[in-house]
């Protein structure tokens, strides 16, 4: 048997265009003499679709999109996800299921099991958990179909006393096929391919895996689909973080793959997260039907970053850059920004704030009268920004793209309706001392980013001699505190017992927790870690944890 491996990047709620691709693909496998294609986890409407799911007419869409291309199947099977109906009276009305589909009708479906309720998965809150799957065989070959997290688990949970693979195997599969949507983080090819692997040691079986690819607003996926034989040897890979579209033989319960491809991935975690950022920001704006970005350039590190990302995942006219210096800007600030502008070809403009902050102030002197010049005036100066970068994008259609790192947002470094606005944070997801590194890999082969941006020390440039480190304590011990809490989900004792000052570690613990209503608040950020701010980490704004 031929089989097709179809990793494509849908548009969630868009059946047409789903459709399209799944059908244009299912003819590109006959022309190939394939004999199976295999597509993602929810393909038919992507995913996540969300609260879509509870809209009767979504669902009906769904079940209509799976009948356009089951009739496609005619001379040749295809394996798409969509959601099922639940014919019981009990439990949710809906399964997330992997459908077979061949000489033009459904003839199996397989319901997902184990329904993730982590991180960003809330999958119960919608589906049903399968029961009583079977394998199903296709040209003469017994195939143990399973969906994404049904292979995750084998076993370690004592609430669950049957596994897919442990009902499955009973029957003696040839083969397991993996359809899924596995969201990417920097760690996460690697624990998938580990969890894969172990899978075929244990049921000493060849795996096929077929990811999506694409980004959904902050969730971004990677595909890398792989084929691996039944001693854990990677045959081909994927591409990552682009369409790609594999064939392997399997004949004699041996598979093969004559256009051998081991890896097409890199090791580079930069890479990575390079080029994850980039197609995040590719998608939000296509997805969204935009093409136009604006930022705002201060001649910083994070916003000449932003302004990279979006070059190359926009193109040069479709990114402007505006600076808009105030009486606190250091003159590199600007000429810095300005040759960033000449190495990528962005359009940008000068819109200098002096004259609107003195206006703001000169209203506010009677109210302000006696008072010390302090974090209020900081702040009037980031909202003055943020509503012209706002009125420019309303006049011009651009979205603006937020600046903030990681660092600040954990500590509430930032202004609300400042320099917090914004349409997609790019680098939300980023320390700061990542965003260093980020741009030395930008700048590996020639220099892009000027180097003045990268050797000044950090600072928001709203006071005279300002510098982050007069509120922060230094980035690289920041940031290893902020990891050890956010992403390790350590308490304060065990931080302090790795070896970090007690006083410093309940400050910034402090900070943290204090700061999240400002986070409920910013734009969505692009997923890239373990644990991002945003769906996958909710926390309650009101709330007391520290003294």
């Amino acid at each position: 048997m031929r089989i097709a491996l179809s990793q494509l990047n849908y548009h969630i709620g868009n059946f047409e265009f789903n459709c399209s691709k799944i059908i244009d693909a299912i003819e590109r496998a006959k022309r190939e003499n394939c004999q199976l294609i295999v597509f993602a986890e929810l393909a038919v409407c992507g995913y996540p679709p969300l609260d879509f799911l509870d809209y009767n007419d979504f669902i009906k869409r769904c079940l209509s999109a799976i009948n356009t291309i089951a009739s496609s199947c005619k001379g040749i099977t295809a394996i798409v996800g969509g959601p099922s109906v639940n014919p019981e009276l009990n439990g949710k009305n809906i399964f997330n299921s992997a459908y077979v589909l061949s000489d033009g009708k459904i003839i199996h479906t397989a319901a997902k099991t184990l329904l993730p309720t982590y991180d960003v998965f809330d999958e119960y809150r919608w589906f049903e958990s399968g029961k009583n799957n079977s394998c199903i065989t296709i040209d003469n070959t017994k195939i143990a179909l399973t969906v994404c997290e049904d292979l995750w688990n084998m076993g370690d949970d004592p609430l669950y006393t049957s596994w897919p693979m442990e009902v499955l195997q009973k029957e003696q599969p040839e083969i397991i096929i993996n359809i899924a949507a596995s969201p990417f983080n920097y760690l996460h090819a690697g624990d998938r391919k580990e969890i894969l692997k172990k899978n075929i040691h244990t049921y000493q079986l060849p795996l096929i895996y077929v990811n999506q690819v694409g980004a959904h607003t902050d969730i971004l996926f990677d595909g890398g689909s792989l084929i691996y034989n039944e001693k854990g040897n990677l045959l081909a890979e994927g591409k990552y973080f682009e369409e790609d579209f594999l064939v392997c033989d399997f004949n004699n319960k041996k598979i093969t793959v004559s256009d051998h491809k081991p890896s097409s991935g890199t090791n580079d975690h930069y890479a990575w997260i390079h080029d994850a950022l980039v197609m995040g920001v590719r998608d939000y704006f296509a997805k969204m039907g935009f093409k136009k970005a604006i930022l705002g350039l201060s001649g910083g590190i994070d916003s000449a970053l932003v302004t990279v990302l979006a070059a190359r995942a926009l193109g040069t006219d479709n990114v402007h850059a505006v600076m808009m210096p105030s009486e606190f800007s250091s003159s590199h600030s600007v000429s810095d920004s300005e040759q960033l502008v000449r190495n990528l070809g962005v359009s940008s403009e000068i819109l200098p704030i002096k004259d609107l902050y003195q206006s703001f102030t000169s209203t506010l002197a009677e109210d302000f009268m006696g008072l010390p010049f302090n974090v209020t005036e900081e702040n009037l100066q980031a909202r003055i920004r943020g509503v012209l970068l706002m009125a420019l994008s309303n006049k011009f259609g651009y979205i603006l793209l937020n600046t903030s790192n990681k660092s600040e947002l954990a500590v509430g470094y930032g202004t609300l309706y400042g320099d917090m606005c914004g349409g997609i944070s790019v680098i939300g997801d980023l320390y700061k001392t990542e965003v260093f590194a980020l741009c030395n890999y930008i700048n590996r082969e020639t220099e892009i980013i000027p180097g003045g941006i990268l050797t000044k020390p950090p600072s928001a440039e709203l006071r005279h001699d300002q510098k982050d480190s007069d509120s922060l304590p230094p980035y690289e011990i920041l940031d290893r505190i902020l990891f050890q809490y956010i992403e390790k989900a350590l308490g304060p004792d065990e931080i302090i017992k790795a070896g970090n000052d007690k006083d410093l570690v309940l400050r910034i613990l402090r900070m943290v927790n204090n700061n999240e209503y400002k986070r409920f608040q910013t734009p969505p950020i692009l997923r890239i870690s373990p644990k991002a701010f945003g769906r996958g980490r909710r926390m309650p704004l009101v709330a007391k944890y520290l003294g």
